[in-house]
């Protein structure tokens, strides 16, 4: 049985997205959604029971009865009790304060917003993309030259420097543009186009346009840019190195730095 673990404060939110939870199939069983409504329980409850009684993955709100620390709380019991177990935010609060101080807490693999379009389907592909990166065997990092990714994490090292967002030092990057970042490794030397980039990112391609891919691209470049200033990265992709454009096909792709 497929096992979610899901904190939630709010009925309606329960009565929205339990019986499409349990009526997806994440992993070829059925599914079972153990919903939570104070973190105060969710904690007691991981706090009581065995080792083999681990979730499949944690499903968490941020801020629950007027508490912005109650995700927090309920996301620090699991990494004690079970370390491996995946958490994913679903919340009203993306973009925020609250959204920084769960990735720097770390232990997460995504923070989904509660009100955006398709917000159902979003949340399946993103339940069954953290499900296959748990279960999937996988080295912990991801290199080439002065660029490392830890696959865990997903955070991104430039030359040992954090790459965190360049409009808001203090905030880690967003994990769109840190998985994006990913897959172009991966591909490498190989383009990646628009659409197997939303394949890759499980998003509605519908959605997932040129102009998206763009504009995390650039962020990507800049993030990189501001980890060492003293290093002209932006130089480097007009050369060909680093994060590169495809030619006119809406495409990108990572060429390993030999020039440094």
């Amino acid at each position: 049985m497929a096992d979610i673990l899901w904190v939630e404060d709010q009925s309606h939110w329960i009565e929205k997205f339990q019986p499409v939870l349990e009526a997806t199939d994440f992993d070829g069983r059925p599914t079972r959604v153990r919903v939570f409504r104070f973190a105060e329980a969710a904690c007691q409850y991981i706090k009581q029971s065995g080792a083999g009684q681990a979730p499949d993955i944690a499903l968490l709100d941020a801020q629950m009865n007027g508490r912005d620390s109650a995700g927090a709380s309920v996301s620090r019991a699991l990494q004690r009790k079970w370390p491996d177990v995946p958490q994913v935010y679903l919340s009203e609060y993306s973009g925020t304060d609250i959204e920084q101080s769960a990735f720097e807490q770390g232990g997460i693999q995504d923070f989904i917003a509660k009100h955006q379009r398709n917000i159902e389907a979003v949340l399946c592909w993103r339940i069954k993309a953290a499900l296959r990166q748990r279960e999937a065997p996988t080295t912990e990092q991801l290199t080439s030259g002065p660029l490392t990714l830890d696959k865990l994490t997903w955070e991104v090292f430039w030359h040992g420097h954090k790459l965190m967002n360049p409009n808001n030092p203090r905030r880690p990057l967003g994990p769109t543009p840190r998985k994006i970042l990913r897959y172009l490794v991966e591909a490498s030397p190989r383009p990646v186009s628009t659409l197997q980039m939303a394949e890759a990112l499980e998003a509605d391609p519908e959605r997932f346009s040129y102009a998206n891919y763009r504009q995390h691209i650039k962020t990507l470049r800049h993030a990189v840019q501001q980890a060492q200033p003293e290093r002209d990265f932006m130089a480097l992709c007009q050369r060909g190195e680093g994060i590169v454009t495809f030619g006119d096909l809406g495409a990108y792709c990572w060429k390993p730095v030999q020039s440094e």
